[in-house]
């Protein structure tokens, strides 16, 4: 004999009509204050850019990226008819960039495969991933310090050329790159590793063809924000790359001019003084005026280098997802 199922009660557990009213002003509550939290922090930022746009602008033009400062004497105008120029500190600033993405990006990606696919979890792991945190915590001056006398060491004192502050940067990037990697690594899921061990698929290309291809665009991220991280540094390229105001385009050899420290250059000046008889031509505040469109410009590089990274991070994202 079958006996009747009990029929629950669900009306018991709806709530009540003063609960909904007051789950409803929670929400609102809630909504408004993380509204205003993004509010508050997006007015430095905001701030940031607007001063930046409304002072450099007014110096920004054509004549201002395509000269360097050879010939700029005082406020005065040069031949070419501007007052000097940002070309050297552009190409100082992509080749000593590009030049520490060239050695940090490998030796911190094969890092991070140690420590996520061979150590994973033993002591030497955990010693390892300890060096790398107090690693990204160093102070930038110290990173500068390091490469100037690795070089003093292995090429007698007084070197300084562009590389040197690319090796500067490197002890910036590393970190990062590592520390984004190893998370990017960690997510992908342990299915696909033994799936491709399950069809004889040696480690190492499993880790070249199916792991790092499919954590390829958050590594990609985390390259981006490493070099945004050093794309800003001047205290470790005031002592290894040096100053100049001519252009050197071999990163080897010879002092060169980086955007952060002509920034600073040139605002340490803030004004030059004019001969009573200079005429309307030369311009008192011009040292200002070239710091804050320099720094405009190295706002705009790193505009373009995350535009970069979002445009491979999509084309890898969408090939990995056939």
């Amino acid at each position: 004999m079958k006996t009747a199922r009990p029929t629950p009660d669900f009306s018991r557990f709806k709530p009540s009509e003063a609960l909904l009213k007051q789950r409803e002003w929670k929400s609102r509550i809630m909504a408004g204050v993380i509204g205003l939290a993004f509010v508050v922090a997006m007015i430095p930022l905001i701030s940031l850019l607007w001063t930046t746009i409304a002072r450099g602008v007014k110096r920004l033009n054509l004549n201002f990226l395509a000269f360097n400062m050879s010939g700029v004497i005082g406020g005065m105008p040069t031949p070419s008819g501007g007052h000097g120029g940002i070309e050297h500190a552009i190409i100082g600033t992509l080749e000593v960039t590009l030049g520490a993405m060239l050695i940090s990006v490998p030796v911190g990606l094969m890092c991070a495969i140690y420590l996520t696919e061979y150590a994973r979890g033993s002591k030497f792991a955990k010693a390892i991933s300890l060096l790398v945190n107090v690693m990204s915590g160093i102070p930038s001056i110290v990173a500068g310090l390091f490469a100037f006398s690795l070089f003093a060491i292995l090429m007698g004192p007084g070197v300084s050329n562009g590389f040197e502050g690319s090796v500067a940067l490197s002890i910036l990037m590393i970190p990062t790159v590592v520390n984004s990697s190893v998370e990017m690594l960690r997510i992908v899921p342990d299915d696909l590793r033994e799936a491709s061990y399950a069809l004889g698929v040696t480690k190492s290309r499993t880790i070249v063809k199916v792991v790092l291809r499919t954590a390829l665009p958050g590594i990609v991220s985390g390259v981006i924000l490493a070099i945004a991280r050093v794309i800003g540094e001047t205290a470790p390229l005031l002592m290894t790359a040096g100053f100049i105001v001519t252009t050197n385009w071999n990163l080897f050899s010879g002092q060169m001019t980086t955007l952060p420290v002509f920034v600073y250059q040139e605002y340490s000046k803030m004004s030059v003084t004019c001969p009573p008889n200079a005429g309307t031509g030369c311009v008192a505040s011009i040292p200002s005026e070239r710091s804050w469109a320099a720094a405009l410009v190295l706002i705009a590089i790193v505009l373009v280098l995350n535009l970069i990274g979002r445009l491979v991070q999509r084309l890898f994202s969408v090939e990995a997802s056939r």
